[in-house]
């Protein structure tokens, strides 16, 4: 089966169900810090608490989808089950007026949709049929969804008095979503038996991996490096909007292109620069970043932030994706899914819940008032630990020159 002779109904079925998957993560994230600093009137620990919830929910949600969806229900139900919910709890949080109400509120959601991203995955695996170069056709729907949701921001919730509204918007897509899943086409339910629960990660042998040392070197790097990434996807969108950006949830949607673009050029660069180089490329994009949000303006600096949020792409890619790429090929396949699953619980997990809280206790500090900081205070601290983090990198990790990463779907 191509891409091209799947049936069009079906392409159509799992290209919307990532478009609106990605639309609703996209609609709340990205302005969440500045809706709970301006209108909420709330503190950078509690910003920071607040985007590290969904950090939590990333360590528990593996270990949710396995003894959930793999015993008691279908993964297809439990999904439409899990955006219902989550929809219901989007409602409500558009109506929380309380900052420390709304970050336990903001918990119960993210354990309600941190699931449905590997589960979203998980059923498109699964009508593809071993046909998994056929995901990122499907998967880069997602990334449009993303894309819509920060113009729509700009276009329709300019006025930061209306942002609670970006978070009931996200619940009616989350209806939709449901409703939309209940026409999906039924699988079998092994063929999306998770493999990736906390106890079968336990039980896989990919712990083995870190008799490798430089395999250790990259699983201490990868969680470290998830701390800078935090820092921007907690307070990039509040420190635009503060020096005089205009559309700011839009010029962000420029990472996402930016971020597709660097996904087509991975399989250059790997054999051009190997592995180990591609990523030290992405921690070096990240300290070109953070030195041009300090030194840039929303005059006549500002193409500096427009090249920074450009660089997202670069970041992301050559450090994450690569390492999801190098992961897959010191795993054996029978603990693959564990290993990524391991990988995704140390970054998205631990490093991000670190680098949120981190980032909260960086912007407090650094706080004038409420909705004025000392910025360039604040972006020194994500440059440095990528500046640590990219000295000990090159200095300890050493690739095997036996081992050729395989590309992988995204």
């Amino acid at each position: 089966m191509t891409y091209n002779n799947m049936k069009g109904l079906i392409r159509l079925q799992f290209s919307m169900m990532m478009f609106l998957e990605f639309f609703i993560w996209g609609m709340w994230y990205v302005t969440m810090g500045t809706y709970l600093s301006t209108i909420l009137k709330a503190t950078g620990l509690q910003i920071g608490a607040a985007y590290g919830m969904m950090a939590i929910a990333t360590i528990i949600s593996p270990l949710l989808i396995g003894i959930v969806a793999d015993k008691f229900i279908s993964p297809k139900k439990m999904f439409i089950l899990l955006h219902l919910f989550g929809s219901g709890v989007l409602l409500i949080i558009s109506k929380v007026t309380d900052s420390s109400i709304f970050n336990w509120v903001l918990l119960l959601y993210a354990l309600l949709y941190a699931p449905t991203l590997a589960l979203s995955s998980s059923l498109t695996f699964a009508q593809l049929d071993g046909n998994e170069e056929l995901f990122p056709g499907l998967r880069v729907f997602g990334t449009l969804g993303w894309i819509i949701a920060g113009i729509s921001i700009d276009q329709f919730f300019g006025n930061q008095i209306s942002l609670s509204s970006t978070f009931a918007v996200a619940g009616i897509a989350s209806i939709v979503l449901a409703v939309w899943t209940i026409f999906l086409p039924e699988v079998r339910q092994e063929i999306v038996e998770n493999k990736t629960s906390t106890l079968s990660l336990y039980n896989s042998g990919a712990f083995s991996l870190f008799k490798n040392r430089s395999f250790s070197v990259f699983f201490i790097a990868s969680a470290l490096i998830a701390i800078p990434l935090s820092f921007y996807y907690s307070l990039t969108n509040q420190f635009l909007n503060e020096i005089g950006v205009v559309d700011a949830a839009s010029k962000m949607t420029g990472g996402q292109f930016s971020e597709a673009f660097f996904i087509l050029a991975i399989p250059f660069f790997l054999k051009k620069w190997g592995i180990k180089w591609m990523i030290v490329a992405g921690m070096i994009a990240w300290i070109i970043r953070f030195a041009f949000f300090y030194f840039g303006d929303a005059s006549t600096n500002s193409w500096m932030l427009i090249v920074s949020i450009l660089l997202h792409g670069l970041c992301y890619d050559f450090f994450f994706v690569a390492g999801q790429m190098y992961t897959d090929s010191m795993a054996k396949p029978e603990n693959r899914n564990a290993a990524q699953a391991m990988i995704t619980m140390s970054t998205y997990g631990v490093g991000m819940w670190i680098g949120s809280i981190l980032s909260g206790l960086v912007a407090n500090q650094n706080t004038i008032n409420t909705t004025e900081h000392l910025w360039n205070r604040i972006w020194i601290v994500p440059a440095m630990i990528t500046i640590v983090v990219l000295f000990l990198f090159i200095t300890f990790f050493k690739a095997d020159k036996k081992t050729k990463p395989k590309e992988i779907d995204i």
